[in-house]
C-alpha cells in the first residue's frame, strides 16, 4: 500500500509517499480501507520530530473509511463505514484501528465530513465536559475559534449546554463564521485586548472556562479575564510554552483550576471511553444536522506537503482533509 512518512525531521518537504506493507492488526483491531484522513497540529509536531510519543512512521491520527477486515468478536462488519482515532498510520491506504474506538459514520455524512470529526470533536468534548465541567449557565472563552477544535467546541458548547460562548480569531471572516456556528461574542485579538472585551461581555466577572491553544503569550490576559473558581484548560502552545516571573499567588487568589492535556498520547482505554460517550451523545446532533463538521479544504494525498503548509499558514477555517483515494496514489 501507499503511505506518507517523514524522511527526516523538518519541514513539509520531508513528507514523502512511499510503498509500505499493510498494517498488521491485533486481536481487537479493525483494518480500515482509508477514504479520507485529516491533517492535525499533532501531525506537524510529529513531522518536526518534536513528539516523543509518535511511534508509527506513518503520519495521521484520524481516518474515515470502510472496514476491510474484522473478526466476529466485534460489532462491526466488513463494509461498514467508520471513523475514529488511530495510533498513527492515518495517511495511508489502510490503517489499523482499535474496534473499541471506531464510530459508525452517520448516513448523512460523506467520508470527508466524517474524517473532520474524530480528533477535533473528541478533543473539544474532552476539554469542555470531562475536564472543563461546562455547565448550562457558564461562560466559556474559546481561543482560535475558527480552528478545527474551535469550530467543534463552539457548536458543542452551544448545543449541549446553551452556555454563553466567547471566541477569539484574527480576521473578520473567521469571526463571522464563528458567529454563524453559535458564538455569542466574537473578538478580533489583533484589534483589541481580548481580556478587556471578555470582562466587558461578562459584567466584569470573567469567563468560567477558558480553552487555551496559545499558552505563554496569552498567560497574563487569560489570567485577567478568568472568573473566580474558573477552569483553564491548556490544549496548545502556539504562543510559546515557557513563562518567566510567574506569580503563582495570582492563580491561588482566584482559585483557578489549570489543567494541561493532550489527546493523542492518551491510553487506548481512555480514547475508547471518550469515543463511546461522544458517539452516544453527539451522533444524533450530526444526524439531524444541528452540529456539523467544518471542512476547509481537501487535498489529494500526493499534495500532503501543501496541506501542511496551508495549516501552518493559519489560513484554514475548520479541517484540512487528505483524499487517500486520489487517482495518483
Amino acid at each position: 500500500m501507499k503511505g506518507v512518512i517523514v524522511k527526516e525531521p523538518g519541514g513539509p518537504e520531508q513528507l514523502t509517499m512511499t510503498e509500505l506493507p499493510k498494517p498488521e492488526t491485533e486481536k481487537d483491531d479493525l483494518l480500515i480501507k482509508v477514504n479520507m484522513a485529516a491533517v492535525n497540529r499533532t501531525d506537524i509536531i510529529s513531522r518536526e520530530g518534536k513528539a516523543g510519543y509518535a511511534s508509527n512512521p506513518i503520519l495521521g491520527v484520524e481516518v474515515a473509511g470502510t472496514v476491510a477486515e474484522a473478526d466476529s468478536s466485534h460489532s462491526f462488519a466488513v463494509g461498514d463505514r467508520v471513523m475514529g482515532l488511530v495510533n498513527g498510520g492515518g495517511y495511508a491506504e489502510y490503517a489499523a484501528m482499535p474496534a473499541s474506538r471506531a464510530m459508525k459514520i452517520p448516513e448523512s455524512l460523506s467520508f470527508a465530513e466524517a474524517a473532520a470529526i474524530p480528533e477535533v470533536f473528541l478533543t473539544a468534548y474532552q476539554t469542555l465536559f470531562w475536564i472543563g465541567k461546562l455547565q448550562e449557565n457558564d461562560t466559556v472563552m474559546i481561543h482560535a475559534g475558527a480552528s478545527g477544535v474551535g469550530t467543534a467546541a463552539i457548536q458543542l458548547a452551544k448545543q449541549l449546554t446553551g452556555a454563553k460562548v466567547i471566541t477569539t480569531a484574527g480576521s473578520e471572516r473567521k469571526l463571522r463564521f464563528c458567529a454563524e456556528l453559535g458564538a455569542d461574542v466574537t473578538i478580533n485579538y489583533k484589534e483589541q485586548p481580548f481580556d478587556k472585551a471578555v470582562l466587558d461581555a461578562t459584567d466584569q466577572q470573567g469567563a468560567d472556562l477558558i480553552l487555551d491553544f496559545i499558552g505563554a503569550s496569552y498567560w497574563e490576559k487569560n489570567l485577567a479575564c478568568i472568573n473566580m473558581d474558573g477552569r483553564w484548560v491548556l490544549i496548545g502552545t502556539l504562543g510559546g510554552s515557557e513563562l518567566k516571573n510567574v506569580d503563582l499567588m495570582n492563580l491561588m487568589s482566584k482559585r483557578i483550576q489549570l489543567t494541561g492535556t493532550l489527546l493523542t498520547p492518551r491510553s487506548d482505554a481512555y480514547k475508547a471511553a471518550l469515543s463511546k460517550e461522544f458517539s452516544d451523545k453527539v451522533t444524533p446532533y450530526f444526524e439531524r444536522g444541528i452540529i456539523r463538521p467544518v471542512l476547509d479544504s481537501t487535498f489529494p494525498a500526493e499534495q500532503v506537503d501543501e496541506a501542511h503548509l496551508h495549516m501552518e499558514a493559519n489560513r484554514n477555517i475548520g479541517k484540512i482533509i487528505l483524499n487517500m483515494e486520489s487517482d495518483d496514489i
